[in-house]
């Protein structure tokens, strides 16, 4: 009876060895993990962007050491630890948490642990509103899913993507990196999210009624009961737009517009 009692105990004490020794051997295969190019996940396949057209997509998004960058599919991090090396503050979002162990790996050998956090998760479940600069090398289907969440981000935020773009939303700036071997996936595309405006706004002697399709406007500009079409462009919180002749600039906080006309004038429009 005791030893059966032993045996068990024996059997006991070598499985919990094994368990932990199988953890082990898998934390450690995940952490020293090497992606390979074309690997399925979750929305896509894994591609890296070419470190060259990483650097070319932050320069598009101008991005300083006062930014908070997030990028969605994050892979190994690169765009993530660029960002970082920049001095910005960055995020990177990746469902694979293979990717996600290599990615903390590669940031800690690159010395920007203390600017980058890198999340295991769906980046449809996630919250990036306090991205300055959202990166992303995503397919289109998935840009446009992404869409209407990006459009009701702060205005002035910009978004850059590689290769692929959303639709009707022109982008305000593309690049074309010439050098890229990747002679499918080598354009930078930049928007930036521009505040909401359609609809109609007072003035002290009349109104102005905005038509909005994303960083375009067009619609009518009334002074005095003279009617003026007018047609213009959001950059963020900024807008200009031409009416009667005269160029009108102004910049959007919440439900007021001021800004000034061409010939020193001042404009104020509430709604």
């Amino acid at each position: 009876m005791k030893r059966f009692h032993f045996i068990r105990c024996f059997a006991i004490v070598l499985l919990l060895l094994l368990t932990l020794v199988g953890a082990c051997t898998q934390t450690e295969m995940e952490e020293h993990h090497t992606p390979q190019i074309g690997q399925g996940g979750k929305d896509v396949i894994w591609l890296p962007t070419q470190q060259d057209l990483v650097e070319t997509m932050l320069d598009v998004a101008n991005v300083t050491s006062s930014d908070y960058v997030i990028d969605l599919g994050s892979g190994d991090g690169r765009m993530v630890i660029a960002a970082a090396k920049r001095g910005a503050t960055a995020l990177g979002i990746e469902y694979n948490p293979a990717l996600v162990k290599l990615a903390r790996r590669i940031a800690d050998e690159e010395g920007v642990n203390e600017r980058v956090t890198f999340e295991k998760a769906d980046i449809f479940e996630s919250n990036f509103s306090k991205a300055t600069v959202l990166t992303m090398f995503l397919l289109r289907d998935l840009n446009l899913r992404l869409r209407p969440i990006i459009l009701d981000m702060k205005p002035g935020t910009r978004i850059v993507s590689n290769t692929f773009g959303m639709e009707e939303w022109a982008p305000d700036r593309t690049t074309l990196f010439e050098n890229s071997y990747l002679t499918r996936h080598n354009t930078a595309h930049l928007w930036i999210v521009p505040a909401k405006v359609d609809g109609t706004w007072k003035l002290d002697e009349g109104q102005i009624r905005f038509i909005q399709k994303f960083q375009y406007v067009s619609g009518d500009l009334i002074m005095r009961e003279k009617k003026m079409a007018l047609t213009g462009k959001l950059d963020g919180d900024k807008i200009k737009f031409n009416a009667g002749g005269r160029e009108y600039t102004g910049t959007v906080s919440g439900t007021t517009i001021s800004g000034t006309h061409a010939g020193g004038g001042s404009w104020e429009a509430t709604r």
